[in-house]
């Protein structure tokens, strides 16, 4: 299929022989389901299919029963995953996307599937751009969708990135092979769709979708190169139990774009976000040095940036003695069944031993982890409470900077 990406580059030199696919059911991902079983009977390579239902629509359990049928007469075993887990908070659509790219990296790992497949075309790059366009993204936002992306530690590939829709179409219609129609992509209550509109409206005037498709291109050479200073920034950080310093002066002499692609990028691997903070409010904050941020708080003292977890973010977050705590402690010491990790908060508000290390602020401690016994604070080692405990930092500057680079 013209625009497609070849089996060599879907593997990326992986030994892996197992390729799991997304399959809605719609014409999109039909067309990728086909192809990938025409690539699998050549290669010898293993398939697996699977439909997220995130129970929004009365049709998508018809959907997942339609895309197990022709699966199997593919031979391809199938399998439908269930959203289960909403919290009715936010935004429904975020968190429906959220969940499918949870769930389908739960499953893969499961099945030992070392890269899941995705029917993203060339026209829903064209969109995306032109959404991010009207939120007035910068470089970053207009070089669209990545071919490939790591979340929850599985790898992600859209092979059909620069493959027009109607191609699909064609290719689907020339097998005689059936799709399902989503009706919400004509529902011009969304977005995207009064965007795929627009777009058909512009193409007259030379906005086309390959215009945009080659727009996105130089904007990812612009964003290598900004990703590169960031890069140099990046080696200045040093970490400091727990929190992340930089030196003012250092932050301060460096291009405006590589300290705001910097401060994001701590931000959400701090905090473990799955996407970037707003443009507006990362900029007040880089311009102010001091503030809250995605469940950080940002300060400048003596010349230093000091990026810090906020206590009230880690509320919820526990763990038993001995293990992780909010990715970055390890508690052990003298435990009893029923202690909990927790953070220690306004605990720290109290007089604090003279032993404790004086370079840790308190708004810091506050947000450090703790020893819970029946309600009550017996041990927070980073403050010098609790004899026989020790608090392990796991997070290491090699693997934190790496983890910058990699959003």
């Amino acid at each position: 299929m013209k625009g497609a990406l070849p089996l060599r580059e879907i593997q990326a030199g992986r030994t892996a022989r197992r390729i799991g696919i997304a399959v809605s059911g719609g014409g999109d991902s039909m067309a990728l389901l086909r192809y990938m079983h025409a690539i699998a009977k050549r290669e010898n390579v293993d398939l697996a299919a699977v439909t997220v239902n995130h129970g929004l629509r009365d049709e998508a359990a018809d959907e997942a029963a339609f895309v197990a049928r022709q699966s199997a007469t593919l031979g391809i075993p199938h399998e439908t995953l269930r959203w289960t887990d909403r919290d009715q908070t936010g935004n429904l659509q975020a968190e429906a996307r959220t969940a499918r790219y949870r769930l389908l990296a739960d499953w893969a790992q499961d099945e030992g599937i070392a890269v899941v497949m995705i029917g993203h075309t060339a026209d829903d790059q064209a969109e995306t751009l032109m959404m991010n366009l009207t939120r007035g993204s910068g470089v970053d936002g207009l070089c669209g969708m990545p071919q490939e992306f790591s979340r929850y530690g599985m790898r992600f590939v859209r092979p059909l990135l620069g493959v027009p829709r109607a191609g699909l179409r064609a290719y689907l219609e020339e097998l005689g092979q059936a799709w399902v129609e989503d009706p919400s992509n004509e529902d011009l209550r969304y977005a995207r769709v009064r965007i795929r509109q627009i777009l058909t409206e512009l193409e007259p005037l030379g906005l086309t979708r390959q215009r945009l498709l080659d727009m996105a291109d130089r904007m990812r050479d612009a964003e290598e190169v900004l990703q590169e200073r960031m890069t140099a920034l990046a080696e200045e950080i040093e970490l400091h139990a727990g929190d992340v310093l930089l030196s003012e002066a250092v932050f301060r002499a460096a291009p405006r774009d590589t300290r705001h692609r910097l401060l994001a990028s701590v931000l959400s691997s701090l905090s473990g976000q799955e996407y970037r903070p707003r443009f507006q409010p990362l900029r007040e904050l880089a311009a102010a040095g001091d503030g809250v941020l995605y469940g950080c708080r940002v300060t400048t003292r003596g010349g230093v940036i000091r990026i810090a977890r906020e206590a009230a973010s880690l509320e919820n977050i526990t763990a038993a003695p001995g293990e992780i705590w909010d990715r970055r402690f390890r508690l052990t010491g003298p435990s009893e069944p029923g202690d909990v990790v927790r953070v220690m908060g306004k605990a720290a508000l109290g007089r604090l031993p003279e032993t404790r290390d004086s370079k840790i602020p308190r708004t810091s401690l506050m947000a450090s982890p703790a020893i819970w016994r029946a309600g009550e604070m017996i041990a927070a080692p980073l403050a010098g409470i609790g004899e026989g405990w020790q608090a392990i930092n796991v997070q290491k500057r090699a693997d934190f900077i790496q983890s910058l680079l990699s959003r």
